[in-house]
């Protein structure tokens, strides 16, 4: 079996938690599935209707988080940390169960996700993964937001910058090569927000499981969680993160170069849907180590994309 198979978890993983905007409990399992399965989640809660299928076309909602549904506008929010930690832990088919609309929040990275994951193990199957390879390149803009999607030689590249007038904030970028790059600090990134924001969202009726267990706060030129920040760049490395589980809901691995400032789920979906809108923009190619160089199969991160 090749490293550039279908993988699937070896053992459920079980994890409770809160919904950072509906403020319920959640359970949620992560079953093992068989190659070609891709992500599915069940809204075990409900007794018809109950599957959605994370993908570009079911995104119903990008406002403060990532919401997909079905036909029969069944619902599943804030995916992006989970499908993040899918994709970096290189997870290809997984039957997602969930007594609730809401992906448990935990920490407010993808740090749980990957850890449990890790900890019930990977198996690989006999049947080889397929990628998008980006043929031309797509750009989108939203008032000063900004971003692109182009051709790349064998790597996703991820060029991210946000700028915030809040001083401790101020204009953050990374650039990473998603293949390559140690993600740990990405992943271990969490969701933040302003002080001053939080009232607002509250009546919005948004964030009501939020709390400084599951986010960071910034307030003038602090930082109100006890022992501050995990990285120097915690805040563009979330972004990242989000930017990360948002495209695997293309259902595959990228090869390509994203270049986004200030962008979010919202223009990362769009960008998505422009992409797909024109079968000249991509190609999807089923990889074996036959037509892949010779240099991505010995890379120390492969399992981001096998």
């Amino acid at each position: 079996m090749s490293a550039l198979s279908q993988k699937t978890i070896k053992n459920p993983v079980s994890i409770k938690g809160i919904g950072l905007h509906t403020g319920e409990p959640v359970n949620m399992k992560i079953n093992p599935a068989e190659p070609n399965t891709g992500i599915v989640f069940k809204r075990i809660d409900l007794k018809k209707n109950n599957y959605v299928i994370p993908a570009v076309f079911n995104v119903t909602n990008t406002s403060f988080c990532t919401t997909i549904s079905n036909e029969s506008s069944v619902k599943i929010s804030t995916v992006e940390h989970l499908m993040g930690a899918l994709f970096g832990m290189g997870v290809d088919n997984a039957l997602i169960e969930i007594d609730s609309q809401e992906v448990p929040i935990l920490d407010g990275s993808a740090k749980e996700f990957i850890e449990k994951i890790s900890l019930a193990g990977i198996r690989t199957s006999d049947i080889p993964i397929k990628i998008i390879k980006i043929e031309k390149k797509v750009s989108l803009k939203d008032g000063s937001k900004f971003i692109s999607i182009e051709p790349n030689k064998i790597s996703l590249d991820i060029d991210f910058e946000i700028k915030y007038e809040n001083p401790l904030i101020g204009n953050q970028r990374n650039s990473i090569k998603v293949y390559e790059t140690d993600l740990t600090e990405i992943y271990n990134s969490r969701t933040f927000c302003l002080f001053e924001d939080v009232e607002k969202l509250k009546k919005m009726n948004l964030a009501k499981g939020g709390s400084l267990k599951n986010a960071v706060v910034v307030k003038d030129n602090n930082i109100l969680n006890e022992g501050g920040l995990r990285n120097n760049k915690e805040f563009v490395n979330h972004k990242i993160l989000d930017c990360i589980g948002d495209l695997y809901l293309s259902g595959y691995k990228i090869i390509g170069k994203i270049i986004c400032s200030q962008g979010g789920h919202k223009l990362t979906n769009q960008l998505l849907r422009e992409v797909f809108q024109n079968k000249d923009n991509f190609t999807i190619v089923e990889i074996k180590e036959k037509n892949i160089p010779h240099s991505l199969i010995n890379r120390k991160y492969l399992r981001s994309i096998a």
